[in-house]
């Protein structure tokens, strides 16, 4: 079926009922997509998951997106020229990067042909500014040979009735293809659905087994259950994080209104 227009529906909270106002609806196969309103934020969900969100009055999210560019920041002034986003969505990650660093050259990759449809005519993507791949990650990066990466982003995630979880495992030889991929000072940061999930991944045996990588922090938002883990080649201190994050006006005023609300603490193994 097409996508529906504007519609409400009621929203059970609790003991409370909010109106909800649906801006988007369409099922293809078994799968359900929506486009929620709240105010002047959207929301993508996909089979009940949250997948992306947009406030065209605002560039912080309050929430995990923020945090998946968030550790460039560990470093001062960060200027990435290439970053790949592995799980577009509808492009969240990617408009804050684009205003963020207006000259950086953006590589998503989104299996879903419908979140690429939405990200450029509902979540304010500049499509013009990123290449897109409709393929599997697993796909993209095993074949793989251009230039490499400052920064890649691994968003994949899947899941049913709100619960998301991992769509690709994080095993060794995952991160290893990742790493691959990016550049010698290349940053790496990896989406979680919760702690356990980054418990049984290969995170900790890749960080300490003397390879690339020589620092590791994992970021959480108060509003969310995700852990990012930022896997870094040099040592860093999260309170180089909040300085660098103070020095950048956007982010600096971001963090004063507390919009940008974030927990970093060095990975535990």
């Amino acid at each position: 079926m097409r996508g529906s227009s504007f519609f409400q529906v009621q929203v059970r909270f609790g003991t409370r009922i909010k109106i909800i106002a649906v801006l988007y609806r369409k099922k293809v196969g078994r799968c359900l997509y929506e486009i929620r309103a709240a105010g002047s934020t959207r929301r993508l969900y996909t089979d009940g998951v949250l997948h992306s969100q947009f406030n065209p009055r605002r560039l912080i999210t309050g929430s995990v997106w923020d945090l998946l560019w968030l550790g460039l920041f560990f470093r001062p002034d960060p200027n990435p020229k290439r970053v790949l986003v592995l799980g577009l969505g509808a492009g969240t990650v990617v408009r804050q990067l684009q205003t963020l660093f207006p000259f950086v050259q953006i590589t998503a990759v989104e299996i879903d042909p419908v979140h690429i449809e939405l990200a450029g005519l509902h979540f304010g993507v500049d499509t013009d500014r990123v290449k897109i791949f409709q393929e599997s990650a697993e796909e993209f990066i095993v074949g793989y040979r251009g230039l490499k990466f400052d920064l890649i982003i691994d968003d994949l995630f899947s899941g049913a009735a709100g619960i998301p979880h991992r769509a690709v495992k994080c095993s060794g030889p995952w991160l290893l293809r990742l790493e691959q991929c990016l550049m010698p000072e290349g940053l790496l940061s990896i989406n979680f659905a919760d702690f356990a999930e980054l418990k049984e991944s290969a995170v900790s045996k890749r960080l300490w087994n003397g390879g690339r990588f020589k620092n590791g922090f994992e970021l959480r938002s108060p509003t969310t259950e995700n852990v990012i883990a930022i896997l870094m080649p040099e040592s860093m201190h999260s309170v180089d994080l909040r300085r660098h994050l103070s020095e950048t006006p956007v982010l600096s005023t971001a963090l004063e209104k507390g919009q940008l609300r974030y927990q970093a603490r060095r990975l535990r193994v």
